[in-house]
This record gives structure tokens, C-alpha cells and sequence, in this order.
């Protein structure tokens, strides 16, 4: 550890933005067709550009990608896709110098069943790595070998697998290549904070904390409620009895280095979040929860509903107003695990850029750290493939294969489209050239049909483009710290068809009215909002002064406005 590296992120986390790297589609810089090191290398001066301070990468450890990474088999190298320790040293070498923070993903609930911990803890019940995971045995009904519950998985049936070796079952709260660690080993977690220690030392500036708030299972493992889909089992095993003890533990390893933590929490509300991220004991510093990703669904993606503004802005406001002086928001609209947001909540056929420019406004300005997810600064949207075959993600095929099978396949197929992860996990369209200018080969996965319009190359030359709305925002975001600090108002909160809200620090006052509608609206003002005190940041449309300023908004129009 460098003094130069200790004690500055966690200082400073609150007026920073990231950007999400997912990295096997971000940049092939050596020519297979895959993401690698050498690609984020070349890329550094563009993130820089955008004027992000750091970078959160999802896993770059060995893995057989069951998950995409997320099933690691080695927490101290790097896959041999994306290039090996020296390569990486070289990258976080390169952001340091560019005043880039970099992030890992810190995965421990559960490793891959190819890790060697569990190709030992599998072969008997007595060896030094049996109890690193959770192991029962099995239930026995009517003289049958049954699971020792009913939990669900949340990506693939049943959450227990059988084993004959040990003749137990172990548990599996993700994909059956996925078993989950056994916390509650002592052990196990000297091994987590032994792995933390390992990337800090290299000049790692904080972790991404993956589906962290799983990691203490209920010690009874009871029955679940079997008429909560998918989700069956989830109270057992989220914010369980001993979570705060364990992630005390990590937050000791991480505050000798200064270092950030951001949990990954699904289904957390807000009252929950607050246990983890409130004051100087907070056990993590930020939390990603899935709130405002609801507004067109339900519980998840795959149980969707049309988009509904109301519900997005109370997701919004209710996370703005509940933590203010006590925690700090995440914001985020895209990353790995969601589909595009533009193909959610935008217009892309009618007005892709001027929804996908609405999309920036109505969260970067928020309190809170943003961050950016690879190809939502250029509008990147939905791929549309004929076959669930050429999907890979395994929630996908899951939820074509086991619901809704007496749809006609193109309804199906179309769901998956609108759900699937796969969405947010095509090749990067940085030009326009053959395979996007991600490679010179044929990439990994599909490239988006429409990357010869929606690229970086294209919308660097356009001044009106998403990306430079993106990094308009950013900039205006370090100018004015009443954007940063500010405290959120949310003004006309039953509208449906314009999201306005207010910021007030110290003398700042700052006005944002975006229009979610693809039709013009008559502008609305909150009382104390004069619009003639005030000058104009900046707008998604280039020729304001032709219009009746005070009057109307044009589809997904964004005025963001500062008191003179």
C-alpha cells in the first residue's frame, strides 16, 4: 500500500462518477474476438474524455463462465481471455496516472464449482475444505432423497444440488455451477479478507461487493413460501443474523487502505439500506439497490409491465429524501444485469436520442455518485435475436424454457428481448466499421444491427450526440457542488408526463424539468421558481431561443436551470 493510494476514495466518493466495465464486450485489443486488457489500455483516454474518475470492472478473474465471470474458480489472477497480472497492473498503472480510481468486483457469496475449494470440499465430509460450503443432508420422503428444503434458485430450478460423494446436497442460490460459500466458517472468511488484501496491496482503490447482503444464511435453512416465485427462500438467506458481523470484518480490511465498498443489494428498501450505510461505523459506504429498475416490471424484468413515470419518480424521490444527511445514493440506470435503458423507459424507434439525453438528465443530477454502464454514454439499445439458441445468459433460457411455454415462440422470444441480460452485454460500438470496431475478427456474441448509426466515432463528431449530452452533464456536475450536495426536492409528483425536481445548496438553486412524453407539454414550474432569474445549463434541444421558452417542452425535452 502507497501512501499516495490510502485514505483518498473514501474521502472523496461522494463527488466522483464511475464507469462500469463488462469487460469480455468492451474492447478486443489483441484480435480473438474478446474483450481483454490490451483493449481497456487503449481505451483509457476515451474513459478519462468523458470525465468519469474512475472504474468499477465486473470480474476479470479466471472462471469457466457459467455466470459470465461471475462463478470464479481463482480470486488471484486473471482470466486468460482478458490477459494476466502484469497486463492488469499495466491498466490500473495507466487510470492512476489519469487520476482514475479502480474498482473490483469482490464475489463471495458463492465461487464456482470448478474453484479447487469446492472440487475438495465435494469429495468427503472430513477433508480441510468440507466445510467451506453449505452442505446438508438430504431430506427423506416416503424412503426418497429429497432436498433439505424448497428454496428456489433464482436462475435455474431448485436450489440444491445433490452430490453423491458426500451424499449431501449443496446449496446453490444462483445457477447450479455457482455453490454458495459457507460464511459462518471462520475460515472462510479469513479467505475473503486474505483475497481483499491481495488486490488492495496491488493499488486496487475499493471493491464492487456482489449480491453481498445474501452472504449469512438463516443457521435453520427452513422452508420458504413456496407461492413466492423464484424468490422462494429469499427471507432465509437476505440481511440474515450475522450479515453486519461478517461485513464488519471486510469494512476493517478495507478501511486500513482507505478503500470504497458499494454493496449490491436486491430487494433492499430503503430502512434496510440505511443499517449498512449510515455514519462512521457504516459497514459498506454505498448499496445498489433495484428500486427505481421496477418502473416497467415486477420484482423482475422478465415480469413486465408498461413503463410508468409516477413509479419511477417515487423510487427516485424516496431514496433521495430517506437518506439525506444519513447515507449516500448510487445512481445508476444500466449495468450488467439490466437491458438497455433506452429500450425500457426511452423512445428508441421515435426519439432515441432526445429520451436517451432525458434518461442522463433525470439522474445524474441527483445526490449521489453516478455511475455509467459501457455503451449507455453513446444510447447503445435491446438486441432482437430470431432464436432463444443464440442467447446465452443462463436466467434467460431459464425463464423462456420454464415460462409462459404455450406462447407463440415470437412473444416469447420478444419478452426475452425486452429482459434478457444479453441486452447490456453486446459488443461496444465505438465505430462503424465491420464487427463495430470492437475487433477485427468476428466478436464473442452478436453486435447490435444498429451500430452503424449508434457509435462512439459517430456521436464524438455530433455536438448534439447522447455522449456529449453525457459528458455535458459530468462537467456541469464538478462545477456546481449545490449538484453534488445539494439537497432534492421533487416538485409535481403525480404528473405523467414530466419528472421535475429542485436542488438547493447554500445560495444554489437549480431547476431540472425533463419531459418523458413524445408529444409537447406544456412546461411546469414549482412556486419560488422564477424562470427569468435564472440561466440555462443545458438543454437536449440546440435552438431554445426559437421557441416559446416559457411555454412548452418538446418531446423528452431537458431544461436544467441555475438561480443567477
Amino acid at each position: 500500500m502507497t501512501e499516495s493510494n490510502k485514505n483518498t476514495i473514501i474521502k472523496d466518493f461522494r463527488s466522483m462518477s464511475f464507469y462500469q466495465i463488462w469487460i469480455r464486450s468492451f474492447a478486443d485489443g489483441n484480435g480473438d474476438g474478446i474483450g481483454d486488457l490490451i483493449g481497456v489500455y487503449d481505451k483509457l483516454d476515451y474513459i478519462k474524455e468523458l470525465g468519469v474518475d474512475g472504474i468499477w470492472f465486473s470480474p476479470l478473474y479466471p472462471s469457466p463462465n457459467a455466470d459470465f465471470g461471475y462463478d470464479i474458480s481463482d480470486y488471484y489472477d486473471i482470466h486468460p481471455d482478458y490477459g494476466n497480472l502484469d497486463l492488469f497492473k499495466k491498466v490500473l498503472k495507466g487510470a492512476h496516472e489519469r487520476g482514475l480510481k479502480v474498482l473490483m468486483d469482490l464475489v463471495v457469496n458463492h465461487t464456482s464449482d470448478e474453484h479447487k475449494w469446492f472440487l475438495e470440499s465435494k469429495k468427503s465430509r472430513d477433508n480441510a475444505y468440507s466445510d467451506y460450503y453449505i452442505w446438508k443432508d438430504p431430506k427423506i420422503v416416503k424412503g426418497k432423497k429429497c432436498p433439505p428444503n424448497n428454496w428456489d434458485s433464482l436462475f435455474e430450478g431448485k436450489a440444491w444440488e445433490y452430490v453423491p460423494e458426500r451424499d449431501q446436497y449443496y446449496l446453490h442460490i444462483f445457477a447450479r455451477k455457482q455453490p454458495d460459500l459457507n460464511m459462518d466458517n471462520p475460515v472462510v472468511r479469513q479467505e475473503v479478507k486474505k483475497i481483499m488484501r491481495f488486490w488492495l496491496s496491488m493499488g486496487v482503490d475499493g471493491f464492487r461487493e456482489d449480491v453481498i447482503t445474501f452472504i449469512s444464511k438463516h443457521p435453520d435453512l427452513p422452508d420458504g413460501n413456496p407461492f413466492i416465485p423464484i424468490a422462494n427462500g429469499m427471507p432465509f438467506y437476505k440481511d440474515g443474523p450475522k450479515i453486519q458481523e461478517y461485513l464488519r470484518e471486510f469494512r476493517d480490511v478495507c478501511l486500513e487502505y482507505g478503500a470504497l465498498q458499494i454493496g449490491e443489494a436486491p430487494m433492499t428498501t430503503v430502512e434496510t439500506a440505511l443499517l449498512y450505510i449510515t455514519g462512521k461505523e457504516r459497514t459498506l459506504d454505498m448499496m445498489f439497490h433495484f428500486d427505481h429498475m421496477m418502473a416497467d416490471c415486477f420484482l423482475t424484468e422478465y415480469i413486465q409491465r408498461d413503463f410508468n413515470l409516477v413509479k419511477l419518480k417515487s423510487a427516485f424521490s424516496k431514496w433521495q429524501t430517506r437518506l439525506l444527511g444519513k447515507g449516500w445514493n448510487a445512481l445508476y440506470l444500466e449495468n450488467h444485469d439490466h437491458p438497455r435503458i433506452i429500450s425500457r423507459y426511452g423512445d428508441e424507434k421515435n426519439f432515441w436520442r432526445e429520451s436517451g439525453t432525458a434518461l442522463a438528465a433525470c439522474y445524474l443530477f441527483q445526490q449521489g455518485t453516478p455511475f455509467i454502464y459501457q455503451g449507455q454514454e453513446i444510447g447503445m439499445t435491446n438486441i432482437s435475436l430470431s432464436s432463444i439458441d443464440k442467447y446465452i445468459d443462463v436466467s434467460s433460457k431459464n425463464n423462456y424454457n420454464n415460462f409462459h411455454t404455450n406462447w407463440p415462440k415470437a412473444k416469447r422470444l420478444k419478452r426475452i428481448r425486452d429482459s434478457s441480460r444479453d441486452s447490456s452485454r453486446t459488443p461496444m460500438q465505438w465505430n462503424s466499421n465491420k464487427y463495430a470496431g470492437f475487433s477485427s475478427v468476428k466478436p464473442w456474441f452478436y453486435i447490435n444491427h444498429n451500430y452503424k448509426t449508434v457509435n462512439v466515432e459517430a456521436e464524438e463528431k455530433d455536438p448534439d450526440s447522447i455522449l456529449n449530452f453525457y459528458k455535458k452533464c459530468l462537467a456541469i456536475r464538478k462545477e456546481n457542488k449545490g449538484l453534488i450536495y445539494g439537497r432534492y426536492f421533487e416538485h409535481f409528483h403525480f404528473s405523467k408526463k414530466l419528472y421535475v425536481y429542485t436542488r438547493r445548496y447554500k445560495n444554489e438553486r437549480y431547476l431540472i424539468i425533463i419531459s418523458f412524453s413524445g408529444n409537447d407539454e406544456k412546461i411546469k414550474v414549482p412556486k419560488g421558481y422564477d424562470l427569468n432569474d435564472m440561466e440555462l445549463l443545458i438543454s437536449n434541444y440546440k435552438d431554445t431561443d426559437s421557441i416559446d421558452f416559457y411555454a412548452n417542452l418538446r418531446p423528452y425535452e431537458v431544461r436544467v436551470f441555475k438561480n443567477k
